[in-house]
C-alpha cells in the first residue's frame, strides 16, 4: 500500500511538474510525437503494403489455400475434355469443394468498329471471380443466372470497353466472337460469329494496352461444340473437343490445413478415373505456399525503419532533457535540502519524462491514426491494388504507446542520474 501511495505521488507530482513547465515540456515532445507519430504509421502502413501485396498475388495464382489441378496423357494422344470435366465435377461433390473453377486461355476474334482484333479470352467458372480476387469497375461478376443464358456473357477490360465506345452496360450491348464484320448501323448487332452479351467491366493495369475479356467456360464450351457440328462429324472424331486446344487447368480453393491431404486424394482419384495412361498434377502456387512468411523482408525493412525514427526522437528528447536539469539545478538542490531523498528526486525527474512522453505518444497514435485511415492515403498506398482494406492494426497504435513509454524511460534516465548528483550547495551557487 505504502509504495503504491509513493507509485501514485510520484506520477502526480511529475503531471504538476509537466503543468508547470509545459512550454518547455511542449517543445520537447514535439520531437517525440512526430516520432511515434511516424513508428505508428509505418507499422500501420506495413499493413497495407503487405495486404495489397497478398491481394496482388491472390489475383494470379488465387487465395490460399489454391490446389492447382492438371492432366494429361503420357502417350500424347489428346484428352477428352468432357471426361475430365465430369471427372472434376465427381470430385467436387465427393470432397464438398465449394468453390472451384476451369481455366482455359483461348482467342476470339472480335470486331471493333476501327478493325477486327484477335482477343485473349480466359475461359472460367463462376466462383474465379473470389477465388481470384477480382475487381469490377462497372457491371458485376457473373452470376449463377449468367450460366443459363443462351447468349454468352462477357467481362471485359477497360481497354476492350473503350475500343467499343463505353457504351453503358444498361443497354446491353453486344459484340460477335469469332465474326468478322461490325455492328449493324440500324439493328447494332454484330455481323457474323456469336453474338455476346458484355455485363461488366474490370479494370485494365496500367502496362495493359490489348483488349483482353472473361467468359464461362460452360459458353466456350457450347461455342466449341457448336463449332465442331458446322465442321461435320468427321471433325468431331478427330477433335472431339478442339484437338490442340489450350489445355484446361482446374482450380480448388480449400482450407490450408487439409491442403496437403486433398492434394494426395485428388490426383489419386483423378487418375483413376481417367484411367490408364493419365498423369495428374497438383500443387499449391499461392503466395502462402513460399515458407511460412513470404512478407518477412517487408516486415524487418519495416521494423528497421520504425526504430530509426524512434532512436532519433529519444537522441533529441534526451539532449533537451539534460538541458532541463542542469536549468533545475537550483530547484532540485533547494527539494533536497527540505529532505528529499535520493531516489525520490531520481523517481520523480525519470517519471516526468515518462508521463510527458505517454502523452505525446497518446497524440502522436491518434494523429496516425487520422492519416491512415483517410481516403487520400489509402488510395495513395493501395493504388487501387486493395480490396479489403484492414482496419487500424491494434498492435501499431500500442507499439507506438510502448515505444513513447521506453523514450521517456530512456531519455529520463540520464537526466535523473544528473539530478540524483545535485547536492544543496548547488543550489547556493546557482
Amino acid at each position: 500500500m505504502r509504495a503504491l501511495t509513493a507509485l501514485v505521488g510520484a506520477l502526480l507530482e511529475a503531471w504538476q511538474e509537466v503543468r508547470v513547465h509545459r512550454t518547455r515540456v511542449l517543445l520537447s515532445l514535439v520531437g517525440v510525437a512526430v516520432a511515434v507519430c511516424s513508428l505508428t504509421t509505418v507499422v500501420a502502413l506495413g499493413a497495407i503494403v503487405q495486404q495489397a501485396n497478398q491481394e496482388l498475388s491472390e489475383r494470379s495464382s488465387g487465395r490460399p489455400a489454391t490446389l492447382h489441378v492438371a492432366a494429361f496423357r503420357t502417350d500424347g494422344v489428346a484428352l477428352d475434355a468432357k471426361k475430365v470435366d465430369a471427372a472434376w465435377a465427381e470430385v467436387l461433390d465427393r470432397y464438398g469443394v465449394s468453390y472451384a473453377t476451369r481455366v482455359q486461355s483461348v482467342s476470339q476474334l472480335v470486331p471493333f468498329p476501327d478493325g477486327a482484333v484477335e482477343v485473349v479470352a480466359q475461359a472460367v467458372d463462376q466462383p474465379y471471380g473470389e477465388m481470384h480476387r477480382v475487381q469490377m469497375a462497372e457491371g458485376e461478376w457473373f452470376t449463377t443466372l449468367d450460366a443459363q443464358q443462351l447468349a454468352p456473357r462477357l467481362i471485359v477490360n477497360s481497354v476492350f470497353w473503350d475500343r467499343m465506345g463505353n457504351p453503358p452496360l444498361s443497354s446491353h450491348p453486344v459484340v460477335a466472337l469469332g465474326g468478322q464484320g461490325v455492328p449493324h448501323a440500324a439493328s447494332g448487332i454484330p455481323a457474323g460469329g456469336t453474338t455476346a452479351v458484355v455485363v461488366g467491366v474490370v479494370p485494365a493495369a496500367t502496362w495493359e494496352t490489348q483488349p483482353t475479356m472473361f467468359m464461362l467456360a460452360d459458353h466456350l464450351s457450347a461455342m466449341q461444340d457448336a463449332a465442331t457440328g458446322e465442321r461435320g462429324a468427321g471433325a468431331a472424331a478427330t477433335d472431339p473437343y478442339g484437338q490442340g486446344a489450350p489445355q484446361t487447368q482446374y482450380e480448388m480453393w480449400v482450407p490450408p490445413e487439409i491442403s496437403d491431404q486433398l492434394t494426395t486424394v485428388i490426383k489419386r482419384d483423378l487418375a483413376g478415373a481417367l484411367g490408364e495412361n493419365v498423369s495428374v498434377d497438383a500443387a499449391r502456387n499461392d503466395w502462402a505456399t513460399y515458407g511460412d512468411d513470404p512478407f518477412l523482408v517487408t516486415k524487418l525493412v519495416v521494423i528497421g525503419i520504425a526504430v530509426l525514427v524512434l532512436l532519433l526522437g529519444a537522441l533529441g528528447l534526451v539532449n533537451i532533457a539534460l538541458v532541463t536539469v542542469k536549468q533545475r539545478v537550483r530547484e532540485i538542490g533547494i527539494r533536497r535540502s527540505f529532505g528529499a531523498t535520493a531516489g525520490r528526486v531520481f523517481f520523480a525527474v525519470m517519471m516526468e519524462s515518462v508521463v510527458a512522453t505517454v502523452v505525446a505518444g497518446a497524440v502522436g497514435v491518434i494523429v496516425s491514426i487520422l492519416v491512415v485511415q483517410s481516403p487520400a492515403t489509402r488510395d495513395l498506398i493501395g493504388q487501387g491494388m486493395v480490396s479489403d482494406f484492414p482496419p487500424f492494426p491494434v498492435d501499431a497504435a500500442v507499439t507506438g504507446l510502448v515505444a513513447a513509454t521506453v523514450v521517456g524511460a530512456i531519455a529520463g534516465l540520464l537526466p535523473a542520474l544528473v539530478a540524483v548528483r545535485v547536492k544543496v550547495i548547488d543550489a547556493i551557487r546557482y
